[in-house]
């Protein structure tokens, strides 16, 4: 009996190793025969100019704009800023904790930030407003110039 349970595992152990692998073939695979593509680059010569956007500030990265409703955190900072449109937004926050901290951060820099409440419900860090999209423009480029950590300060527009 021994045996021909030997014999039968022998038989099955030989019989498993002899099979042939085939490719898989399905829509998806590629045809070898098929001629390969060749991409080239266009030389200098035949090279075309894209037309850069057109920005007012002398910065080369665009100055990102959000439109939103908000509201101030501090009666005596909503005084002094309530005509403004423009914000120039350095910091924003989930947790006003949070936004207080980076506010204190700031005004050891020199800075004299103030806390707005957006409609998101995230807390952004203003350093500067402004009624004037131009003026609020420029002060986004000086900061950028002179405070290469805060290169992605950006505008909020009041609704």
């Amino acid at each position: 009996m021994n045996r021909i349970a030997f014999i039968v595992a022998l038989v099955l152990a030989l019989s498993a190793c002899k099979t042939v692998k085939q490719p898989a073939q399905s829509e998806y695979t590629s045809d070898n025969t098929a001629p390969t593509k060749v991409f080239t680059v266009p030389s200098a010569e035949t090279k075309t100019e894209v037309a850069k956007p057109v920005q007012t500030v002398a910065d080369e990265k665009p100055i990102a704009i959000r439109k939103e409703q908000v509201s101030f955190t501090d009666q005596l900072e909503q005084s002094k800023n309530e005509g403004n449109t423009f914000f120039v937004i350095i910091g924003s926050f989930g947790q006003l904790d949070n936004a207080k901290n980076y506010r204190a951060t700031l005004l050891q820099e020199g800075f004299t930030p103030i806390i707005l409440h957006s409609e998101t419900g995230y807390y952004r860090v203003c350093v500067n407003s402004y009624k004037n999209e131009t003026e609020a423009r420029s002060r986004v480029a000086q900061i950028r110039q002179t405070f290469e950590k805060y290169s992605d300060v950006w505008l909020l527009i009041k609704e």
